[in-house]
């Protein structure tokens, strides 16, 4: 299930860089246990203003998705830190095609 989850979150946009969670390097790392996923993200910046956003967000999106899970857990977490080498190759290719000098 953590496969299903993982694509389920490339339909998850950032709000201010126009690339998904995934392809942008957000997600750490995701664990399914007892019906109850657990989802590692970081975000571009520590004090970023959509962290409640997101939470509450990918919560909502993933419980509707998998109706057979319990609940949604999104741990923030900053080590290591997010920087533009964690994007995706597809992820660059596309900010690229978009202009972004990346």
């Amino acid at each position: 299930m953590e496969l299903e989850i993982y694509e389920r979150l490339k339909e998850v946009r950032d709000p201010e860089i126009p690339l998904d969670i995934i392809n942008l390097g957000l997600v750490y790392g995701i664990v399914v246990k007892d019906n109850i996923a657990y989802i590692d993200m970081t975000l571009t910046v520590q004090g970023c203003p959509a962290k409640s956003y997101f939470a509450q967000y990918i919560r909502e999106y993933i419980l509707k998705s998998f109706p057979e899970l319990k609940d949604v857990v999104v741990n923030f977490v900053f080590e290591p830190a997010w920087n533009k080498d964690k994007i995706s190759e597809e992820g660059k290719e596309r900010l690229r095609s978009m202009g972004w000098n990346i």
